[in-house]
């Protein structure tokens, strides 16, 4: 079975246009399997803000504290996991929402207890329930939360646990879906993208800002099964007749 691994970002969700969701469909109707991992920080955000419970960012992770792990829990496997799944009924593309710690869907150990509190790294993937649901047609839409040691439950960053999901399934392809058209240079979008080049647009100063997360996350998710990694917009289509659009990063050189 094909499968495509989405990464959607909770900033992007309330971005989301018709034209990507006809991209998601044209993919359906060309075999693949989509197994969707979405992010909430936005929301977290102002959720812990209301509570007027702090939070804090060491290495690019959210330390999470019991309290922030219930808030993350709730805007995660609640309202955005829910607004999720609607999105896509709506646009006539069967999903089923899931809360990954249930079952072991995704399972991880502590990354840094002492530093980090209840942040995870993933040891293991369902694969073969997420597979089960896929063959049903039904499109996974996974909260990056995972079981932990011990009966404990552990907030993951949402690129490393769509990363993780995407190896578990050797998937074909994995999106990282923003709210840009990918890696531009010069006004001009980047189609291809190695990691050699990648490194080298850092280092010029092309890639800065917030793009930079996003692409180190994509290269990073390279491994023995993933292949293609793509950055694309929520904003528009991203896959039209046959066609990608946005960034798309390869293992081999492909521009000279």
């Amino acid at each position: 079975m094909k499968t495509i691994v989405v990464k959607c970002g909770g900033s992007v969700l309330s971005e989301l246009s018709e034209a990507f969701f006809i991209s998601m469909k044209e993919l359906t109707e060309q075999g693949y399997a989509i197994v969707f991992v979405h992010g909430g920080g936005p929301e977290i955000n102002e959720m812990l803000e209301t509570l007027q419970v702090k939070s804090e960012f060491k290495n690019g992770l959210r330390v999470t504290s019991e309290q922030v792990l219930k808030t993350a829990e709730l805007a995660l496997s609640g309202s955005l996991n829910r607004k999720l799944v609607r999105l896509l009924e709506k646009h006539g593309l069967a999903a089923i929402g899931l809360n990954s710690s249930d079952n072991g869907l995704l399972q991880a150990n502590f990354i840094d207890q002492e530093q980090l509190g209840f942040v995870g790294e993933v040891t293991k993937v369902n694969s073969a329930f997420l597979q089960l649901l896929c063959e049903q047609q039904l499109l996974p839409v996974l909260t990056p939360i995972a079981a932990g040691p011990n009966g404990t439950v552990l907030n993951i960053n949402a690129d490393l646990a769509a990363a993780a999901v995407a190896n578990a399934l050797k998937a074909e392809h994995f999106l990282m879906v923003t709210d840009v058209d990918g890696v531009m240079k010069d006004g001009e979008l980047l189609p291809q993208l190695s990691e050699a080049q990648t490194n080298e647009l850092i280092e010029s100063g092309v890639i800065s800002g917030g793009m930079i997360p996003k692409v180190q996350s994509a290269i990073k998710t390279f491994s023995d099964h993933v292949n293609q990694v793509h950055i694309v917009s929520g904003k528009k289509a991203f896959y039209q007749n046959g066609e990608w659009y946005g960034t798309k990063f390869v293992k081999e050189k492909v521009i000279s």
